[in-house]
C-alpha cells in the first residue's frame, strides 16, 4: 500500500502529524508512506526512516485566487517527478484549497481529507474522494490519528481497522551534528538548565519578552537552574529584550536549528513558551513543558503529557474561539511572572 501524507506547514503542524505517521507504520509496517511539505518546514522530516519519500514543495505563490492560472502549472512542474497512480490513497491533514489540489495533483486512486466542520478552506473539499467526520474538540494530535484510522477504514473496507492513539511517538531522525549543537549549548550552562522561547508566529500569542528575562533570575535566585533564551536567527531582538530585563547573568541566548533544538529539549530540566513550533518540539522530546496560552487553546494545540501545564488568563471571556492575530484589546498575555513560576514549580514536582 502506497500512502501519501500531505501536511504542508506549518513546523509546528508537521510536528503535530508526526504521531500519524509513527501510528500508521506501527500499524501497517509494509505500507509505503511519502509526505509532500513546504520546503521551509522540511528540516524536520528529513532522513526520517519511517518515510519512504519526502517530496518537498514550494507553494507560496499558490493562492486560491490563481490557483486554475500559472500557479497550476508551477505545481504540475514541481509535482512532475511522479508517476500516474504513483499513490494508492492521500490523506490530507491541511485543510486547505492547496493542499488538496496538491493531493489531485499526485494522481493518488483515493484522497481522503477532513469534513467540512473541520476545514479552515470548505471549498478544497472538491477534491476529495471521501470527506471524513472527526470529533472536532480535541487535541489536534488525536484529530489526526482520527482522519488517519477513518480514512484507512474506508480504503480497506475494514471498520475494525484501528490505530493506536494512547502511545504517542515522535519520529525525528537527527544525526551527531545536531547532538554536537546541544552539547556546546550546555558548556555554558552546566546540565541544570532550562529553556525559555519567547516568540512566537502571531504577535498576539507572545508574553512579554522582559518577563522571561525576569522568570530567569527568579529560577535561578530559587532553584540555580540558569536559562537558554532560545529563538530562531530572525527572532534575536526578542532575546535581546530577555537577556537586558535579566540581572543575574545567569542566562544566555542561543539560536540552534531544529533538531539542535529538539536534542536540546531532551536533556533540559523544563521549557517554557507559547503556542510555537519550539514548544510543540519540547514536548516531543519529552521535556517537561509549561504553555504560555492567550488567543489560541491549550486544549487543541497544547500537550497531550497531563502533567504539563497551561499558564492562561481563563478569568476573561474573550479568550474563547480567538485566534485574532491582531487586538485592540490583547490582555489575554498578561500574565505574572509569579504566575508562570508558580506553574513550573508544580510541574517539576511531578517529575
Amino acid at each position: 500500500m502506497r500512502i501519501l501524507i500531505v501536511k504542508l506547514s506549518s513546523i509546528g503542524d508537521v510536528v503535530h502529524t508526526l504521531p500519524t505517521l509513527y501510528a500508521v507504520k506501527k500499524a501497517l509496517p509494509e505500507a509505503e508512506v511519502s509526505w509532500v511539505v513546504e520546503k521551509r518546514a522540511a528540516e524536520i522530516l528529513r532522513h526520517n526512516p519511517m518515510l519512504n519519500r519526502l517530496i518537498e514543495v514550494d507553494t507560496k505563490s499558490l493562492r486560491r485566487e490563481s490557483i486554475l492560472g500559472k500557479t497550476l502549472k508551477i505545481a504540475k512542474r514541481q509535482l512532475r517527478g511522479l508517476r500516474a497512480s504513483e499513490f494508492d490513497l492521500s490523506i490530507d491533514f491541511q485543510g486547505l484549497f492547496k493542499s488538496a489540489s496538491i493531493a489531485k495533483l499526485t494522481k493518488a486512486k483515493k484522497r481522503y481529507g477532513f469534513s467540512k466542520q473541520n476545514l479552515r478552506e470548505p471549498a478544497s473539499r472538491v477534491f476529495l474522494s471521501k470527506a471524513i467526520d472527526v470529533e472536532p474538540n480535541q487535541n489536534i494530535i488525536h484529530k489526526n490519528i482520527e482522519l488517519a484510522e477513518k480514512s484507512l477504514q474506508h480504503f480497506l473496507d475494514n471498520k475494525n481497522f484501528k490505530l493506536d492513539r494512547e502511545n504517542i511517538e515522535f519520529p525525528i531522525a537527527t544525526e551527531k551534528k545536531h547532538k554536537a549543537e546541544a552539547d556546546e549549548i550546555i558548556k555554558q550552562t552546566g546540565e541544570n538548565f532550562a529553556i525559555l522561547n519567547p516568540a512566537g508566529g502571531w504577535w498576539t500569542k507572545l508574553w512579554h519578552a522582559e518577563k522571561y528575562g525576569e522568570l530567569a533570575d527568579k529560577l535561578f535566585d530559587e532553584s540555580g537552574i540558569t536559562s537558554v533564551i532560545s529563538t530562531a536567527p530572525n527572532e534575536t531582538e526578542l532575546a535581546e529584550r530577555a537577556i537586558s530585563a535579566s540581572e543575574s547573568g545567569k542566562t544566555i541566548s542561543a539560536t540552534p536549528s531544529l533538531k539542535g533544538f529538539y536534542e536540546l529539549a531532551k536533556r533540559a530540566k523544563f521549557y517554557v513558551g507559547g503556542d510555537t513550533a519550539p514548544t510543540h518540539l519540547a514536548v516531543a522530546a519529552n521535556c517537561p513543558t509549561v504553555g504560555i496560552f492567550g488567543p489560541t487553546e491549550w486544549w487543541r494545540n497544547g500537550s497531550i503529557n497531563p502533567n504539563d501545564i497551561e499558564v492562561g488568563r481563563n478569568d476573561i471571556d474573550c479568550r474563547i474561539d480567538c485566534h485574532r492575530r491582531t487586538c485592540d484589546k490583547w490582555i489575554c498575555m498578561d500574565i505574572s511572572v509569579e504566575m508562570v513560576f508558580d506553574a513550573v514549580k508544580k510541574r517539576l514536582a511531578t517529575n
